[in-house]
């Protein structure tokens, strides 16, 4: 590593040169990598919601749909609309009440179960299939250009909408999270460094490393909206830490070496193995989300992680090199720091210590309970302001039509025509169901395939499966909706075991199943895996514990806050948030009792080493917390999508805690266990209190 450092400060210029020829392909890798707005997804392929939608496609050539509520229109104009839906690209059909009853008799004189499904007052209702999964291209462009089509009182609801809606409003937001993080990083950067370009170099380089991994992005194929937001986010945020620690290498060489390019190389070989051991611990947060069943738990986990490395490479290459170019410049903006330590706060924290473990106790039981019982809700559209087009039109639908999703019940096409009657009538019992559209329940049992209308029959029917829509009042997520679909499912299989439930309240069902495994399992991996790197850095059984214990506590409180405030979280944030936080926000902690361990060994006692370990991590614990507080804040309050909004608020918020608590709890704890934690610690079984 030492000659690498030579090599990357004596040649700064080529370095710089190398590194600003790659933003061309990382832009280009950036522009290419397909964004998939649909979180749905990612649920595992092997869910039977999952696979009925792929069998939907090569069956009936429509893998998703869209309830279109037309509003004071008559039915001949309603008619007209219905043609020009069909003629819009990847609308498969249009399922409305003409396919059935003739289109020229009185809606009062319409049966019973087709007015009840297709009319309520001054109001019609048709379903548009599309020939595409929920969240293709294709669909979303379909949505779009049925929206354009329709007019304004007509409303389009269903899942493409929504993941139709999330597009437009990441595309319009993704560039302003970029800005407001850095702007706001800017600040705390201005307000802590002693250089007024040093902050700008560090963004920079900073903003490099993540066009890198925004680009090196294709290779995956595609990531998630919530990927892409936040990378920029959480990658900023979290490897800030390494250029505070190149600077502040550098700054203590140049105290050696007269020759700033020989004091530059120290400092990045220093600094390498000073980063490798901290970002280890950060990439191990991320890469625990690579144990979630639901993938978009891999999606972010392997993007950041590799953001992660991404950034520990650019901070020693590409950083130094800009800093040694422009180090005349750099010098000319020198300043004294607006925030030093002075050593009192240090002091008072340390002779007040058993206030910090006082406190700890009496929070604990309050965070633990907050932490297990904060509600978390699943309706992806609940995550969007109430105006978007998506809410507006499902809102139509329950005022007007007293409904709110509809399932679709794939069957045996060969199952029996009595049989599948008697599924549909049982069905159509079932609590909440507020119609069933089949073709036994219009025609029943005794009607001829051959009488049925050819384009109905070719809605509900392949050569294998016949499908049957089934009307819901409830809302998709809810308890209600859940066990609704239970019912649905145990009738079905009662009368075909292969049978299969699918649309959008059943996928969430199965995500709410799957995520709620998702969230014990992620956490205990994060936990484990950071705990063994711990203990490998420091040799020590007892510091892993200590440490891994007091950001887990910070979580908890962070989690519970919610709970008490009475606020519902996204399941996103609540899967994520734990181990982003550990991840993320454990180096304040080892990076404390790096110093604390050091200043043992050299044989101080515990008071005079907690305290200087305090004093003189105090204002990089800072600046890297509120660095990641102001990249993550600003997001917070701007964004209108919830389930980034939610996770940086808890990131937000997290920093401010996990810091806090590293300053005042961790110092006590050490003291309360110096005797133990030098028993345990290879190295340090020699000392004495």
């Amino acid at each position: 590593m030492d000659r690498l450092g030579h090599f990357i400060a004596k040649h700064k210029v080529l370095i710089l040169i190398v590194g600003f020829l790659l933003l061309i392909p990382s832009v280009i890798g950036t522009v290419a990598t397909r964004v998939n707005y649909d979180l749905l997804s990612y649920l595992p392929k092997s869910l039977e919601t999952v696979n009925g939608q792929d069998i939907m496609v090569d069956q009936f050539g429509m893998g998703a749909f869209s309830m279109i509520v037309v509003k004071d229109m008559e039915l001949k104009d309603v008619a007209r609309l219905e043609k020009e839906i069909e003629q819009i690209d990847h609308v498969e059909d249009v399922l409305w009440y003409d396919d059935v009853a003739d289109l020229n008799m009185p809606v009062s004189m319409i049966p019973k179960k087709i007015r009840k499904a297709f009319f309520q007052d001054d109001a019609t209702m048709m379903i548009a299939l599309i020939d595409d999964t929920t969240s293709s291209d294709a669909a979303m462009d379909c949505v779009a250009e049925m929206r354009r089509v329709v007019g304004r009182n007509c409303f389009i609801s269903g899942m493409s909408g929504v993941v139709n809606d999330i597009k437009d409003i990441a595309l319009e937001e993704l560039p302003v999270y970029v800005v407001i993080a850095a702007v706001l990083s800017l600040l705390v950067l201005e307000l802590t460094m002693d250089s007024l370009l040093i902050p700008v170099f560090f963004l920079l380089g900073i903003g490099i490393a993540i066009l890198y991994n925004l680009g090196t992005n294709i290779f995956l194929g595609q990531v998630s909206y919530i990927t892409k937001a936040l990378t920029a986010v959480l990658q900023l945020g979290v490897t800030m830490d390494y250029s505070i620690f190149l600077l502040h290498s550098f700054e203590e060489f140049q105290e050696e070496y007269e020759e700033k390019t020989e004091a530059m190389a120290h400092a990045i070989t220093a600094t390498f193995k000073s980063i490798v051991g901290s970002s280890v611990t950060t990439v191990a947060g991320f890469a625990a989300l690579c144990f979630m069943t639901f993938a978009l738990g891999r999606d972010l986990g392997i993007v950041m992680a590799k953001g992660v490395i991404i950034g520990v490479i650019t901070c020693v290459t590409i950083l130094p090199a800009m800093i040694l170019v422009f180090d005349k410049a750099i010098e000319k903006t020198r300043h004294r720091p607006l925030l030093q330590s002075k050593g009192r706060l240090s002091g008072f924290i340390i002779r007040h210590h058993w206030i910090w473990i006082l406190a700890f106790l009496i929070l604990l039981y309050p965070a633990v309970h907050g932490n297990n019982h904060v509600s978390v809700y699943y309706n992806i559209a609940h995550s969007l302001p109430e105006d978007l087009d998506c809410n507006v039109a499902t809102k139509q639908l329950e005022d007007i039509f007293h409904m709110n999703t509809v399932h679709m019940v794939m069957m045996d096409r060969n199952l029996d025509a009595r049989k599948k009657s008697a599924m549909v009538k049982e069905m159509e019992d079932v609590e909440g169901v507020k119609w069933c559209i089949s073709m036994s329940s219009f025609f029943g049992p005794m009607v001829p395939e051959s009488m049925i209308p050819s384009k109905f029959r070719k809605m509900l029917q392949s050569d294998q499966y016949e499908l049957a829509f089934v009307g819901s009042k409830y809302g998709a997520a809810t308890p209600k909706v859940n066990k609704q679909v239970g019912k649905i499912q145990e009738i079905s299989k009662s009368y075909d075991p292969a049978s299969m439930v699918i649309g959008e309240a059943p996928m969430m069902k199965d995500l709410e199943d799957v995520t709620n495994i998702d969230i014990r399992n992620v956490n205990v991996a994060s936990a484990a895996a950071i705990f063994v790197i711990i203990l490998l850095v420091f040799r020590s059984i007892s510091l892993p514990a200590i440490l891994v214990a007091v950001i887990e506590f910070a979580i908890m409180v962070n989690m519970a806050i919610p709970f008490y405030q009475g606020e519902s979280l996204p399941f996103v944030a609540s899967i994520v948030i734990g181990t982003i936080q550990l991840g993320a926000t454990v180096d304040y902690a080892i990076v404390f009792t790096t110093r604390y361990v050091r200043e043992r060994q050299a044989g101080r006692d515990k008071y005079e080493a907690v305290r200087i370990a305090h004093d003189t991590n105090l204002v990089s614990i800072f600046t890297s917390a509120m660095s990641l507080f102001a990249a993550t804040f600003g997001v917070a309050v701007y964004s209108r999508v919830d389930m980034i909004g939610a996770i940086c608020t808890l990131l937000a918020r997290g920093a401010v805690l996990s810091m806090f608590i590293v300053l005042t709890l961790l110092p006590a704890l050490i003291l309360l266990f110096d005797k133990v934690i030098c028993k345990t610690t290879l190295g340090m079984g020699h000392l004495e209190n």
